[in-house]
């Protein structure tokens, strides 16, 4: 039988019989007296406290798992691998779908875009996306005034078809006509 207590004189050295240390919660590998005073080894495979961790199943790589809380679980975040994208508009976006993601994807401009980005296509001295503009505009433009009926309605005003822009609109008054009525008054007409 071990020794698990001992007194000297009036005064107690070591005392284990209140000890609460048993091999499974000792790490395995190490060693200590229980409260008998007999020798035990750990058994316990914990290497850390996990009771703070904050990970969640949608943070960890689907397929893996982790311990957290003194539990272990398996994470569900998709490995999408390399997503590649592109652009085709000037607003236009890339949605990055939710995942893992190795970081060899790439988004870029659409091809059909990129080629109509050449210096020819640029007013001259202007840069976009680096490349230089050469345009002078030596082509013909036609620009053309117009003249509108003034409505209750709104109303979108554009070029006619073989005229690329407009110099000049014209919104005509809206007409307001006085005339006498039967009962002594004035009418009023507006938009007639």
């Amino acid at each position: 039988m071990a020794i698990n207590k001992i007194v000297i004189g009036n005064e107690v050295k070591i005392d284990l019989t209140a000890d609460t240390v048993t091999s499974a919660s000792m790490l395995k590998g190490f060693t200590a007296h229980d409260k008998s005073g007999e020798i035990i080894e750990g058994s316990c495979s914990y290497d850390v406290d996990s009771s703070d961790a904050t990970a969640a199943a949608a943070e960890v790589l689907e397929g893996k798992t982790y311990a957290a809380r003194g539990k272990t679980f398996t994470g569900t975040m998709p490995n999408k691998g390399s997503v590649n994208g592109s652009i085709s508009e000037v607003d236009g976006e890339f949605a990055i779908p939710m995942g893992f993601h190795d970081g060899s994807g790439k988004v870029s401009i659409s091809a059909t875009e990129q080629a109509k980005i050449i210096p020819s296509n640029i007013k001259k001295d202007v840069t976009i996306l680096g490349v230089v503009g050469t345009h002078e505009g030596s082509e013909e433009v036609n620009a053309q005034t117009k003249t509108i009926k003034p409505t209750f309605d709104e109303q979108t005003v554009l070029p006619d078809e073989g005229d690329d822009y407009l110099s000049q609109v014209t919104v005509a008054a809206i007409p307001v006509t006085e005339t006498e009525n039967s009962a002594g008054g004035i009418t009023v007409t507006v938009g007639v």
